[in-house]
């Protein structure tokens, strides 16, 4: 459940008031928990400016074109993948229904799976982390953490297979501990789990 509060305020004229910070970044990581239009004026901005824009459709709704178009990681968790796809998504058929997504553009689609792992899925390829064995308290935050992870590791320069094992490590750790905040891991947390 979302409570928008001042979230519902944001404006695409207020995200284009900071038009050159958003210019000025490496990634530029997006939500849906803000209205469509300072979406997509920040991925158009973002995208302009050379950033690499990461999209967590949450909460899912189905996306336009213009704003797909303006996105290089899109990161729906299997049930946002339905919504956005409009057809049943199980672990078969993230595959196909990623790629549906794309539809021709150079969006790579990455499908958090929960203690799955995830599926990064790309023009013609397609790679799988799987999550690190973890006993689960909590799933709320998970997909925040691994996004979090994500944008983080692509800022840095580091490979897409090494930023996303480090991402699937993120969200599994979150797991692991109750509350959205309190269980987000550190940094060093997550590459101490890496190496173990």
């Amino acid at each position: 459940m979302v409570v928008p509060g001042a979230n519902a305020r944001l404006s695409a004229e207020l995200v284009q008031a900071h038009e050159a910070r958003i210019a000025a970044a490496a990634v530029v990581l997006l939500q849906l928990e803000v209205p469509l239009d300072a979406v997509l004026a920040a991925a158009r901005i973002a995208r302009d400016g050379g950033a690499t824009v990461i999209l967590d459709p949450a909460p899912a709704r189905r996306l336009p074109a213009s704003l797909l178009e303006c996105v290089d990681f899109l990161t729906p968790n299997e049930s946002e993948l339905q919504v956005l796809t409009g057809r049943a998504v199980g672990t078969d058929q993230a595959e196909h229904a990623a790629r549906s997504l794309a539809d021709g553009r150079p969006l790579r689609v990455i499908v958090k799976m929960g203690e799955a792992g995830a599926l990064l899925v790309e023009a013609n390829a397609h790679a799988f982390w799987p999550a690190l064995p973890v006993e689960a308290v909590d799933a709320t935050g998970a997909g925040d953490a691994f996004n979090a992870a994500l944008a983080v590791a692509l800022a840095e320069g580091r490979p897409l297979p090494e930023a996303g094992r480090l991402a699937a490590a993120a969200g599994a750790l979150c797991v692991t501990r109750a509350g959205a905040q309190p269980s987000m891991p550190t940094r060093q947390e997550v590459e101490t789990a890496l190496r173990a």
